[in-house]
């Protein structure tokens, strides 16, 4: 991973591995996927269309529309229009939160004394949330859950989402005792 990371054209047998974890590759390169698709009015008919919505997870420093190209290169189908729906997602290319001592310290240490052994390393979440907003006005957001899963078993917004028992505690001592040590420094 750190290789990956300070490497402009990281070696090619670290994106293989790398790869080989579905979370991994998803954070390596924008991803898109058809999460809706409607055609027909009736099962007996052909469609006179179809329609496809296209949920796209875009790496920092790509556009949109840079991927809508892409789309319309891979389609290569100029009857396929490929159009961008407005999104209220305003952090576009902003750069990351610094992560700086202030910041990193307290989650190092608690990591430590509640999981003894386990290393902590920064990580790029693939989806969106509302600290885009707070990025966009310049504002540095951060987000640590202390909520640990199978990284081979992800139910992220599916119909069986869930977390453990264990976990879910664990996470919410571990959120409580954060707060609790950002509140007290100085």
């Amino acid at each position: 991973m750190k290789a990956f990371a300070q490497a402009k054209t990281p070696d090619a047998a670290v994106v293989e591995r790398l790869s080989q974890t579905a979370l991994y590759n998803a954070l390596m390169r924008t991803t898109c996927v058809a999460t809706q698709v409607a055609a027909g009015h009736a099962p007996n008919a052909l469609p006179q269309r179809a329609t496809a919505n296209v949920n796209c997870r875009i790496v920092p420093g790509e556009s949109a529309e840079d991927v809508q190209a892409t789309l319309v290169r891979t389609l290569a189908d100029p009857k396929i229009q490929v159009q961008l729906k407005p999104t209220p997602n305003p952090a576009g290319t902003n750069p990351p939160s610094p992560l700086t001592p202030q910041v990193m310290k307290p989650i190092e240490e608690l990591t430590r004394e509640m999981w003894s052994g386990l290393l902590t390393l920064p990580l790029m979440g693939a989806g969106a949330t509302d600290s885009r907003y707070f990025r966009a006005a310049g504002i540095p957001m951060y987000g640590v859950s202390g909520i640990f899963g199978d990284i081979n078993d992800v139910r992220a917004h599916g119909r069986d989402e869930r977390v453990g028992v264990k976990e879910l505690y664990d996470g919410q001592e571990f959120l409580y005792r954060l707060v609790k040590r950002y509140a007290s420094s100085k």
